[in-house]
């Protein structure tokens, strides 16, 4: 398998991004979630989560998401917004909008359950994920994205 870096996560499609996910020890991917390359993996996951955005599955959906994730340089976390309205899904990170649902987790977790091979209702219930606001948008969620199974 590739390196865990930028470029080879701009390199590749979900199902080889969610082997390289499982292919790579934990203690890996918090080092390189933790130096100064973590902006630029996040941006690569986060841009492309609108082209694996299920619209025939969003029915009337509309709500505003942040992703909270922490485990950056120094101790930082990064914020990031999904907006899904109207069967479009839009993502930036910077946060505009009061969100329905923020989760807050660190980022090994995070690329575990975008990658497939996290189980987020078990994640939840171990702490490893928190939740404010609407819980029940939290386990819909998988079912508006093509998330391939580890």
């Amino acid at each position: 398998m590739t390196d865990f870096s930028p470029e080879s996560l701009s390199a590749i499609g979900p199902k080889e991004f969610t082997q390289l996910v499982k292919s790579t020890p934990d203690s890996k991917i918090a080092e390189v979630m933790s130096s100064e390359k973590r902006t630029k993996i996040l941006d690569e996951v986060f841009n492309r989560m609108p082209t694996l955005f299920r619209p025939d599955r969003a029915g009337d959906t509309s709500t505003v998401i942040h992703w909270i994730l922490t485990g950056g340089p120094e101790g930082s976390a990064d914020t990031y917004e999904t907006v899904i309205e109207n069967k479009t899904c839009t993502v930036t990170n910077s946060p505009a909008r009061d969100p329905k649902l923020a989760m807050t987790m660190d980022a090994v977790t995070f690329l575990k359950v975008i990658g497939g091979t996290g189980n987020p209702v078990m994640l939840f219930m171990t702490g490893k994920i928190k939740t404010k606001g609407d819980v029940t948008l939290a386990t819909s969620i998988p079912k508006l994205f093509d998330i391939p199974k580890g």
